[in-house]
């Protein structure tokens, strides 16, 4: 049995091993490179699971696997109802079937052609991206066309050494949880998600996400039932599935139901690849590829902001915090002014910078306006937005605290981003936390610093990240690291959310005996007086300086 380490090391290796095919192809840095790894990666996942379910299926029916393919009787046809959410193959499409025509002429276009065809099976419509438009996206592409076409058969070839059943099989990772495709995710992402200005492209820490999924779950005891949980700014969706497991309690996806958007094609396409590795096939229908702020997807009745608008159980959001969406800006503003879904503004589009557009003011009052009326919501904001004192910012804390929507702020270490320097906070809103109090967190202190890459990123340690959720989640209070209020306290201090402005202030107080006394004072004052005797020298040094200069 191949242990968890060693399995690990093979997924990685593979995906190395692709990402080598794609360099000797002079594919590096480019945006195919990500099309291609992430396409080959999911291919090989997806056809495994469907060879390794077809084994269990047989040995079910006590029949062999070549019988079942026949579908003389409709046994595969019974197969696919039993394991309907995977994605459908015919034999020829899968590894096995292709490998043995790799020393045919054209054998990319076998391999093509076996992609486009998962693409367009009808039972496989579910896992192709829909847009906010209405239009679909397919699970795969022609993929060798990214290649010369003088290379495209041994690239092919090559992909298929890679990938066949000899050299690797997943089988032994679908016994696997939720960790483990998270980190595997990860790695095979690491190179593609980088910050470019687009929505949420960056990926959010691991540990940030576990502390959101884990305070917000525990807010209010989970019942047995299924939850919606929504991510307006999805990214690659380590948030929105850092919940759902968390939800899941170990029995990941039972009680959540997935919904996301975001206007990023390439976040988009990794979210997919991320639900289909965690089993979530279930949710595909509800990830949207378009601009969240101008078409919400998930909203009853898009452009008709009058008819009525679906509300969710948990959202949770790492927004970009500033992007130039001037563009559409002023249609946002028109479609939805007869609603209160922007109260407190829109940011106006300055004469310069159009970039510096704090457009993640917009998506927090979307999360307040689609949360349900006990719903619950984390969302990660620059820490400046929790004390400003004027603008969109201020009217927004002040009707989540007058609405007594507020369940806390954690104030996470700088740098806790490996791309950006701009210090975060995560907002925690409890529309049922009326009469309750709220708890802030200073974390700013914690964490390692560790070099990644060109940047350096602050890593907070699995004792620090207990450590705050626990906080958090127990209202303990620390001195300088914690404290519990209440809205009208808040309300005093200007609607401040910073744990600091709360926190006691200590005068340490020590008993001296007269001689200690006199031992301090005369310390004190010889200190001043030498001070003040440094003092009068370079006074005087200066004055004779002066007195040098003469006019020329």
């Amino acid at each position: 049995m191949t242990d968890i380490f060693t399995l690990e090391n093979k997924i990685k290796d593979m995906i190395d091993d692709l990402k080598g095919l794609c360099q000797t192809n002079g594919l590096s840095n480019q945006a195919s490179e990500e099309v291609i790894i992430t396409s080959v990666f999911l291919y090989k996942f997806l056809n495994d699971k469907f060879m390794a379910n077809l084994k269990i299926f047989a040995e079910e029916i006590d029949m062999p696997v070549e019988d079942i393919l026949k579908n003389e009787n409709d046994e595969l046809d019974a197969f696919y109802d039993t394991y309907n959410q995977d994605v459908a193959f015919k034999y020829e499409d899968t590894i096995e079937a292709l490998i043995n025509r790799v020393g045919e002429d054209d054998f990319y276009k076998l391999f093509d052609d076996a992609l486009e065809r998962i693409s367009n099976y009808e039972e496989n419509e579910a896992f192709n991206i829909e847009t906010s438009d209405g239009t679909k996206k397919a699970l795969f592409t022609r993929i060798t066309e990214n290649v010369e076409s003088s290379k495209r058969n041994n690239f092919a070839k090559s992909v298929f050494g890679i990938i066949s059943q000899d050299k690797f099989d997943f089988s032994p990772a679908f016994r696997n949880n939720f960790d483990f495709y998270s980190t595997i995710f990860e790695y095979l992402i690491k190179d593609y998600n980088v910050a470019s200005g687009v929505y949420a492209e960056y990926f959010t820490p691991q540990a940030i996400s576990s502390i959101i999924a884990k305070i917000l779950v525990n807010m209010t005891p989970v019942e047995d039932k299924m939850y919606e949980v929504y991510d307006p700014s999805a990214g690659s969706g380590s948030l929105v599935l850092h919940l759902a497991n968390e939800l899941g309690e170990g029995s990941f996806g039972d009680r959540a139901i997935v919904y996301t958007q975001d206007i990023s094609s390439k976040s988009t396409r990794f979210l997919r690849l991320n639900l289909m590795l965690n089993g979530l096939t279930n949710s595909l229908d509800n990830i949207i590829e378009g601009d969240t702020l101008l078409s919400p997807a998930h909203y009853n009745t898009p452009h008709e902001p009058s008819s009525g608008i679906k509300q969710f159980d948990y959202i949770t959001s790492n927004p970009p915090f500033k992007m130039d969406f001037s563009a559409t800006r002023n249609e946002i503003e028109k479609t939805w002014q007869d609603t209160d879904r922007f109260f407190a503004g829109i940011p106006n589009v300055p004469n310069k910078k159009k970039e510096s557009m704090a457009i993640y003011l917009c998506f927090i009052q979307h999360i307040l306006w689609s949360l349900k009326e006990n719903g619950k919501a984390a969302i990660v904001v620059p820490t400046g937005f929790i004390t400003a004192q004027s603008g969109i910012e201020k009217k927004v804390r002040q009707k989540i605290v007058d609405n007594h929507w507020l369940k806390g702020v954690i104030s996470m270490p700088s740098n806790i981003f490996a791309n950006t320097g701009t210090n975060v906070s995560v907002l925690f809103i409890d529309k049922s936390n009326q009469d309750g109090k709220i708890t802030l967190i200073d974390a700013s202190k914690l964490g390692e610093k560790v070099k990644d890459g060109k940047n350096q990123r602050t890593v907070l340690t699995p004792v620090e990240v207990k450590k705050i959720e626990d906080t958090f989640i127990n209202q303990e209070v620390i001195d300088d690291f914690s404290v519990n209020v209440t809205y009208d306290e808040i309300k005093e201090k200007n609607y401040s959310l910073s744990a600091g402005q709360y926190f006691e202030i200590k005068i340490e107080y020590v008993e001296l005996t007269q001689e200690e006394f006199k031992e301090k004072m005369a310390t004190y004052t010889a200190n001043l007086e030498k001070y003040f005797a440094n003092s009068n020298t370079i006074q005087n040094e200066i004055i004779n300086e002066l007195k040098k200069v003469k006019y020329e």
